[in-house]
């Protein structure tokens, strides 16, 4: 018998068809994932899963899937997938590091650009019907000539910096490891320490994964230190932010807009996350929020679901994939 392939979330079908040369695939073939209990019932006979955001790959799951051999990450950020606990049990974990990095930069831009010129609110108004004609409304801020702080220089984060080098402006950044000098002439970006970063900058960009150090990174008190009309930019993972926190910046005018395309009520793995988005957030005209869709560009999706396929295949035949980032077990 072939062993027995699941994918919980919708590809492309060339990429199902490829997994089928080495395995029985069973496929959702729906925009919707399918529900924690139904994926345990699926990959408790399974040699392998094709993870995304949607799937909390634990300890428990991995007990009643005793047959597992790799977990294979549509994804760059893990923090859903518990990799001490795969290796403990000997399953192996991959992820797709390089193809999100540029249409998430490219969207932290975007989401910087709609928030600061009011698009939203503008995009509103004219379907409104109200729209006469110009008229002097919906003034905001530019990244031009603006101090953008970047939380995080890893690839999302060098890759925003580099993009910004068409603006006029000031690059900040903070790292726990600070950029080669090379790099930092590179991307005209200059280190400061964090509380420098969002105490100065026009906006602040996160860019950084979510772990137990990062966890609300932005609480009250990051938001009461940021510079007076600054913007708040989260791409990266719902979590770094206290929603409730952004929303009562909100509300008081401490931050003059925030934009994010990731949130706290996705992060499935967090037993207290709260189950919807604030709705003060929601509701505030100087919010701009996107679906998580960081990557969603379809020749670029179409390459990570094929790539996290080239993991599951090189496993099932016995060698070690590219991206493995626990590749000692397979040495048991």
């Amino acid at each position: 018998m072939k062993p027995k392939i699941v994918v919980p979330n919708w590809i492309e079908t060339e990429t199902i068809a490829r997994l089928q040369t080495v395995g029985d695939v069973v496929a959702n073939t729906e925009r919707e994932p399918v529900s924690p209990d139904a994926l345990r019932a699926f990959c408790g006979d399974a040699a392998a899963v094709m993870a995304f955001m949607t799937e909390c790959i634990d300890d428990d799951f991995l007990a009643a899937c005793p047959d597992l051999k790799i977990v294979a990450g549509a994804l760059k950020g893990f923090d859903n997938l518990d990799v001490a606990a795969c290796t403990r049990r000997g399953v192996l974990v991959t992820y797709v590091p390089d193809l999100l990095t540029e249409p998430t930069a490219e969207l932290a831009l975007g989401l910087m650009i709609a928030l600061a010129r009011n698009m939203r609110a503008g995009d509103s108004y004219v379907r409104s019907g109200a729209f006469a004609g110009w008229r002097p409304r919906f003034y905001g801020g530019s990244i031009q000539g603006a101090t953008v702080g970047v939380i995080g220089a890893g690839a999302v984060g060098r890759e925003t910096m580099r993009l910004l080098s068409g603006f006029r402006g000031s690059r900040l950044y903070f790292d726990e490891e600070r950029l080669d000098p090379t790099t930092e002439k590179a991307l005209a970006a200059q280190y400061a320490p964090l509380d420098t970063v969002f105490s100065t900058s026009d906006f602040v960009v996160l860019a950084l994964p979510l772990t137990p150090r990062t966890l609300h990174i932005v609480n009250a008190d990051f938001l009461k230190r940021m510079k007076p009309g600054a913007y708040l930019v989260n791409p990266a993972r719902g979590s770094l932010v206290d929603e409730a926190a952004v929303a009562a910046a909100l509300n008081a005018g401490d931050l003059a807009g925030y934009a994010a395309d990731t949130f706290e009520m996705e992060d499935w793995h967090r037993p207290d996350r709260p189950r919807r988005i604030h709705p003060d957030i929601l509701a505030s005209d100087r919010t701009v929020l996107s679906p998580h869709i960081g990557s969603a560009v379809t020749d670029v999706r179409r390459q990570i679901a094929a790539s996290a396929a080239d993991c599951i295949i090189t496993t099932l035949k016995g060698g070690c994939p590219r991206n493995a980032l626990n590749p000692e077990v397979l040495g048991r």
